[in-house]
């Protein structure tokens, strides 16, 4: 059972690299300590940052993002992930007003801050400064006054004098400080080229990580003015009900046989941590037994697999563990040759390549890949080009792409999206069931998607 007034702070900042992602995930794993039912949610389409906030919270991270899935999802996507929770902790992107390229506010911690009629939280690096904090904060906060700051935590704080300075600049701006931490005690999360180092490949590193984080924000910040703040936040406004992936399907047959019910397999594991928690949750909807492998440990496909989904990740990163594990890669070439559905995205698309930085992959694409120097970063406007698995011709989704790889094409597939903005190409790959791509979707935006996966599933 969810309220639209359920209690929910936004933590933003004036641009990355302050300090959001710390203090997002420290303030779940804070309020979880104390017996709360924390509901975890991320701004954009980053996929690392909700891997720490589950961690956190023992619940399942989830995106909002007004561009992949519309501003009428956001609402009903937050409640969803709310369900039975006390609080919720919704961790902003970039600066508080930075949204899609060219687009205004689009996409922004702002906009989803409106939608959800949340007050927000402006995370500040105070490490250089002093008494300009206070025009840093006034020009946040009086920029758009439909965003309601509630407050602010100065982060990198250097001593009892930088902080009684700050202290004194902020209340000529009339915004309370709900925390103050000191710059001796930052928690370093290690990164690399696309960001954080995921929950998955961190083990017990990740888990001391969150403590961390947590014994930071709980000593630095006053928790119960944070409670207090997300308690008056009311109720979210348009009157939105809960999202939902739909009822299971009961217009197919009864099975009256002992055969396995419908098996899609979806690739997890270290190298393939970029998934969004309702793909698995809309495929199941629509008839399909979900079962997740590790393409780095598992020789085998899960048995009666009819579908396979591999998502994104970091295959470079695990390149040659992957390419060691030969018969899981055979296993992948025969079931995509049987023309059986297979859905890859980004990193998927790489390993279903011949080769990755000259290690064999599975061999399903005609086509090799390679790390490159060039990062390739954005939203993109797209369309289906090729009748797939996924997707009929001329279906519009919008998505993201990220990766820091080339993909150099051999003859023989038909491209898979035509994109739209913000330049027109076309991309990817459709041949036989394969539907292989470096374009990130959210299926809820179309939820269509993951039914006619599953309908080929039942008929190829």
């Amino acid at each position: 059972m969810v309220t639209s007034a359920v209690p929910r702070l936004v933590i933003a900042a004036p641009s990355s690299g302050s300090g959001k992602t710390t203090v997002a995930t420290g303030l779940m794993a804070a309020f979880a300590a104390r017996g709360l039912a924390v509901s975890p949610h991320k701004v954009g389409p980053d996929y690392i940052d909700p891997g720490y906030h589950a961690l956190a919270t023992g619940r399942v991270g989830r995106n909002l993002d007004a561009y992949l899935c519309g501003t009428e999802l956001v609402a009903p996507l937050f409640l969803n992930g709310a369900r039975g929770c006390d609080i919720a902790v919704v961790e902003g992107v970039m600066g508080l007003y930075d949204g899609a390229a060219g687009e205004g506010e689009l996409a922004s911690t702002a906009q989803v801050a409106k939608l959800l009629g949340a007050p927000v939280v402006l995370v500040v690096d105070a490490s250089s400064q002093a008494r300009s904090v206070a025009a840093l904060v006034h020009g946040f906060v009086s920029w758009d006054p439909e965003v309601r700051v509630g407050g602010v935590i100065l982060n990198k704080v250097g001593s009892d004098r930088h902080e009684a300075l700050l202290r004194e600049a902020t209340d000529s701006v009339g915004v309370p400080v709900l925390g103050v931490l000191r710059r001796a005690r930052q928690v370093s999360t290690p990164s690399r080229h696309l960001g954080l180092v995921p929950v998955a490949e961190r083990g017990t590193e990740a888990v001391e990580a969150v403590e961390a984080m947590a014994a930071l924000v709980a000593d630095g910040c006053d928790l119960e003015a944070l409670v207090g703040l997300a308690r008056a936040a009311g109720p979210l406004p348009g009157g939105f009900a809960p999202w939902t992936p739909g009822p299971a399907p009961t217009h197919h047959p009864a099975r009256s046989d002992k055969r396995s019910p419908l098996r899609v397999a979806v690739a997890g594991g270290a190298a393939f941590t970029f998934s969004y928690a309702e793909h698995t949750e809309l495929l199941a909807a629509a008839g399909a037994e979900v079962v997740t492998f590790d393409p780095l440990r598992d020789e085998e496909l899960p048995e009666g697999t009819a579908g396979l989904v591999v998502g994104g990740g970091f295959p470079e990163v695990y390149a040659a563990e992957l390419s060691a594990n030969e018969p899981l890669r055979k296993a992948v070439a025969e079931l995509a040759l049987s023309g059986a559905p297979v859905a890859a995205e980004c990193a998927g698309l790489l390993y279903l390549c011949r080769e990755l930085d000259g290690l064999p992959m599975c061999g399903v694409l005609d086509a090799s890949a390679r790390m490159s120097q060039r990062l390739t970063l954005g939203y993109r406007d797209a369309v289906a080009v090729s009748d797939s698995a996924l997707a009929a011709a001329g279906t519009r989704m919008r998505g993201h792409e990220f990766h820091r790889t080339a993909v150099e094409p051999g003859a023989g597939a038909a491209p898979a999206w035509g994109m739209r903005a913000p330049e027109r190409r076309v991309e990817g790959f459709v041949e036989r069931g394969v539907h292989a791509s470096y374009l990130h979707t959210h299926w809820a935006s179309e939820p269509g998607v993951a039914r006619r996966f599953v309908e080929r599933c039942r008929t190829s």
